[in-house]
């Protein structure tokens, strides 16, 4: 047998050298650890996540370390600042942050304004400012909390009433995954909160952190916090890594899933190969004109041997997967490129049977709601349906936008380029393409300034820009070129 086929066919639990070695290379492609000796409880949907995270708040008696991509001003917000603003009040030390693009017009920093009052240190992450015009485009997408150095969370869930839903007006929970740990994995989903609190201002004093050594073993889970960083790749490694190694099944659920030419193809491979992959998607999206774009890729996953199916409630937002019953991962994790590559993200991969097993029989759960989508004879995938209307407006996650212009950037390009074959699905983002440019060249011909003078701005602020990092950066140099004084005495 070779070597690849040893290593899709590994056993995690032996001690073999091909165990060894699929160690190292899991290790390597992740860039983490393994942390032995935690103990992790699955929680489902906004209805085990909250009280979850509010009981942990309200246990708090020395500190609270908060992250996440959306805190809305709505009830639900409202809900957990009130909880963190009497632990703030109580001498309880509470850091929070939050995303600036994901708070964007839902009132977010009027909302942490009374707990910042109440002697919270609250962080907007990357605003954007005049020498850096384009750097929004890099977001905490994280979403996790740690009390104490004894609990952990790390969940796909932002805090906003569109994860309870209403019931009184019949609009069902968005369906999303979160997880409890505790034991020494907890130190590492402390420190991955202090890259981004770092990355945002002052850092956390070096003697804050709590001592891995320091925290009881509570259970028999064998887990690694995977701290993903903009340009670091380390989970998108990791994904084709285990879609290599997986032998049985390889289970995925993903919010907004635009897989890049390289992943689509491993998952074919892995198809083609007798395992059993499966992917889970939204059937009616918050976004829906991305979510129509990254349809678009459904054929070649399709036409590989790969099943794909549509969440059948109002929308589906959780981001897992499960392998061969033995490794899960649960997370803020996108299936896409500014997830894998642009955004801080935070995910937990977990090397355990019993909890693989539990995250296998959720997922089938999830698919008894779910509808298949499958190739007709005319080769032709059904339209999705339209996204029922949600009580006030939500701010989607930036990965989205970037995803659907991914999509439409490889269609086009594929098709002036024909470097690959296109399906039906792409005729339709190539035809909007074309009319968008048909448009734009009329627009340009009869009213030249509407074109021109966008684009003039756009050129100007970037040069400010330039112009105001080039004199921090010569100032820099000057002072660190200065000599040191002279000791006259």
């Amino acid at each position: 047998m070779t070597l690849a086929g040893d290593l899709r066919r590994f056993d995690p639990h032996s001690s073999s050298p091909v165990r060894l070695l699929a160690e190292q290379a899991l290790s390597r492609a992740a860039g983490a650890p393994l942390v032995a000796g935690n103990h992790v409880r699955l929680l489902r949907d906004a209805g085990e996540n909250y009280p979850a995270w509010l009981a942990a708040i309200a246990a708090a008696r020395r500190f609270i370390l908060f992250e996440n991509y959306i805190i809305e001003n709505d009830a639900t917000g409202r809900r957990f600042v009130d909880a963190l603003t009497e632990r703030a009040r109580a001498g309880v030390r509470v850091r929070v942050m939050y995303d600036w693009f994901g708070g964007l017009g839902l009132g977010s920093r009027r909302l942490l304004q009374p707990l910042a009052d109440a002697g919270a240190e609250v962080r907007a992450f990357n605003p954007p400012t005049t020498g850096n015009p384009f750097g929004w485009l890099r977001r905490d997408h994280r979403k996790m909390m740690t009390v104490d150095g004894v609990a952990g969370y790390v969940s796909g869930l932002c805090v906003s009433g569109r994860w309870e839903g209403d019931a009184a007006r019949g609009i069902a929970p968005w369906r999303d995954t979160g997880l409890e740990i505790t034991g020494p994995a907890v130190a590492d989903i402390e420190r991955a909160f202090a890259q981004v609190w770092s990355a945002a201002g002052a850092p956390l004093p070096a003697d804050f952190f709590t001592d891995p050594a320091a925290i009881a073993r509570t259970g028999n889970v064998t887990l690694r916090v995977l701290a993903n960083q903009p340009n670091m790749a380390n989970l998108y490694r990791l994904d084709q890594l285990v879609a290599a190694m997986a032998s049985r099944t390889l289970w995925l659920t993903d919010a907004y899933f635009v897989g890049l030419p390289a992943y689509v193809q491993a998952l074919r491979a892995a198809a083609q190969d007798g395992v059993d992959v499966r992917l889970l998607v939204p059937g009616s999206s918050n976004l829906f004109a991305v979510a129509s774009m990254s349809r678009a890729g459904y054929r070649a996953l399709l036409e590989g041997g790969v099943r794909v199916f549509e969440w059948n409630g109002p929308m589906l937002h959780a981001k897992t997967a499960v392998a061969d019953a033995r490794w899960a991962r649960v997370g803020s994790t996108n299936l896409n490129a500014t997830s894998w590559i642009g955004n801080y993200e935070l995910d937990i991969a977990i090397e355990d049977p019993a909890f693989a097993g539990e995250m296998a029989a959720m997922y089938e759960d999830d698919l008894a709601n779910a509808t298949e989508i499958l190739l007709s004879a005319r080769n032709r995938v059904r339209p999705m349906v339209r996204a029922a209307r949600v009580r006030g407006r939500f701010r989607g996650s930036a990965s989205r936008a970037a995803a659907g212009a991914l999509r439409i950037g490889n269609t086009v390009g594929a098709a002036i380029t024909n470097h690959r074959l296109l399906g039906p699905a792409e005729a339709g983002i190539m035809a909007a393409v074309g009319v968008a440019l048909l448009a734009l060249v009329a627009i340009g011909l009869w009213w030249p300034l509407v074109v021109v003078m966008p684009l003039c701005a756009l050129a100007a602020w970037i040069a400010v820009s330039l112009l105001v990092r080039a004199y921090w950066l010569r100032r820099e140099g000057a002072q660190s070129a200065e000599p040191p004084p002279r000791d006259l005495a």
